[in-house]
């Protein structure tokens, strides 16, 4: 059996009927193979079915430690037929982006069997121009964004007929999978047996936790958060004669406005998608020296966050507060065959109260700098840890206390939105030998969080996405003209032809 770590179960711990712990994404491809193949049900089938091996998590099903003792863990599924697993469905003429992502809402607000693996993929027809959609549905749980997309690059090639990745000894981890089904006793045993070691792991934990409680996405808007984390900063750098250089002045830590898509979520997603031309974005991060693709991603999004915001009459003096996920990945962590979540996140306060598109830019190329700075100090695994200073069973009970008081308004929300910039590849990709079209990621919501935005680059294109609540953002598909209007402004202003 494969024991989940504390960040892995705390993606099905919030799971509550409104809340949905599984990520997607939207690979539209041609209709046809480059071979004249039409793209169908069966053709995805084999294809998923010839590489199952280079795929573990698509076998792993989730058991409970009974009374909630230990960490949930994946066994190997005894019973897995990868045909319970791929759905085939069709569009209504004529097949409207509109109407491809009302499906992909719908399916994205199903969620996962969690009695087989926690994995789906839909294939969608009739989408407009011949073109064929794919949404794979995979749970956080066993991926974080770079395991992600390493287990769907064993579907997705960078060549029309790809080759499977030969399998080695060194894959012995990957190939043998999560291991054997074990009997509610044995569970209920190794449970047991991982009780002396809570306590440890939670004393070693609570001193980093303590001193970082600001920077945690689901800890820092507790009451009195910053002044606990400002004590337990001082007090360790006394105990330890600041070793470690830190200043005594600790940044300030925005708050998050209260916003009209920041309340209690429901459990029905919409989403909404489009490109963007990468060439336009790299000629205004050049002709601005020191500011970075994601600097202007990050821009981009603020304005037209604020734009929908205007139309919406929120408040624009207050900044919004972003998570931005990053990897803490080592160079041993990123092998093929490492799963679950190494993952940790930047708060950082993005200029939607700026009016001047060029003042924006300038505004988020300084604040991911500090953000940046600021991460640069804070232990890698901190979201780990600060898991650990939680018994395994209060670990849901507590996950659901904080949405509740978050939902309820009790608690400001810890940030308004997630804005992902993910890389992806350069060149053409193929899926069965048909080529992708775009690829558009479906990302998790939480109270107090109704929208979310990724972007992925793909060739010349970044290929961006807006998943978001059905009933707080009923307008979202407005933010793709939205966004593609900021980025003509912003050229405008620099002079840029676009």
């Amino acid at each position: 059996m494969r024991r989940l770590s504390s960040v892995d179960a705390q993606f099905l711990a919030i799971e509550d009927g409104r809340t949905h712990s599984h990520v997607c994404q939207l690979t539209i491809l041609e209709g046809t193979t480059v071979d004249g193949t039409p793209v169908d049900g069966a053709l995805i089938r084999d294809h998923i079915a010839s590489r199952i091996e280079n795929l573990p998590p698509f076998r792993w099903r989730v058991r409970e430690v009974p009374f909630g003792l230990d960490y949930p863990v994946f066994v190997e599924d005894e019973s897995f037929d990868p045909d319970s697993h791929i759905w085939e469905v069709a569009l209504p003429a004529p097949g409207t982006p509109e109407q491809l992502a009302d499906a992909v809402g719908q399916i994205a607000s199903r969620p996962l069997d969690r009695a087989r693996p926690l994995w789906e993929v839909h294939l969608i027809h009739g989408v407009e121009g011949g073109q064929v959609a794919m949404l794979t549905k995979l749970h956080h749980s066993a991926i974080d964004g770079v395991s992600g997309m390493q287990l769907l690059s064993a579907i997705i090639e960078p060549t029309p007929r790809g080759r499977l990745r030969e399998v080695t000894d060194a894959d012995a981890p990957c190939t043998k999978g999560a291991g054997h089904d074990p009997s509610d006793m044995e569970l209920l045993a190794r449970g047991v047996l991982s009780l002396p070691m809570q306590p440890v792991r939670m004393i070693k934990a609570l001193p980093a936790t303590l001193r970082h409680i600001d920077q945690l996405p689901t800890m820092r808007s507790l009451p009195g958060a910053g002044l606990l984390s400002g004590a337990a900063d001082r007090a360790a750098r006394i105990a330890t004669r600041n070793r470690d250089g830190r200043t005594l002045e600790r940044p300030v830590t925005a708050q998050a406005p209260k916003v009209s898509f920041g309340g209690r979520i429901s459990p029905h997603r919409r989403f909404a998608y489009g490109s963007l031309p990468l060439p336009l974005i790299k000629a205004i991060k050049d002709a601005n020296p020191g500011t970075t693709v994601n600097d202007v991603v990050v821009a981009l999004c603020a304005g037209a966050l604020r734009r929908r915001m205007t139309a919406r009459g929120d408040d624009l003096d207050t900044a919004l507060v972003a998570m931005v996920p990053l990897s803490v990945r080592t160079k041993d962590s990123a092998q093929p065959n490492t799963y679950g979540n190494q993952i940790s996140s930047l708060m950082v306060a993005i200029p939607t109260d700026e009016s001047d598109v060029l003042a924006r830019l300038k505004r988020a190329r300084e604040v991911m700098r500090s953000a940046k700075e600021r991460h640069r100090a804070i232990p890698a695994q901190l979201l780990r840890d600060a898991n650990h200073t939680v018994p395994p069973a209060l670990f849901a009970r507590t996950a659901r206390v904080i949405s509740m008081t978050t939902a309820a308004g009790w608690i400001r929300p810890p940030f308004n939105v997630t804005i992902s910039n993910v890389p992806g590849s350069p060149s053409a990709l193929y899926c069965a030998g048909a080529r992708v079209v775009s690829q558009h990621p479906v990302n998790v919501l939480l109270d107090g969080l109704g929208l979310s935005l990724t972007l992925l680059s793909y060739g010349d294109r970044l290929d961006f996405s807006f998943t978001a609540d059905r009933e707080l953002v009923p307008d979202v598909w407005q933010l793709v003209p939205e966004l593609e209007a900021e980025l003509r402004e912003l050229a405008e202003a620099l002079g840029i032809d676009a």
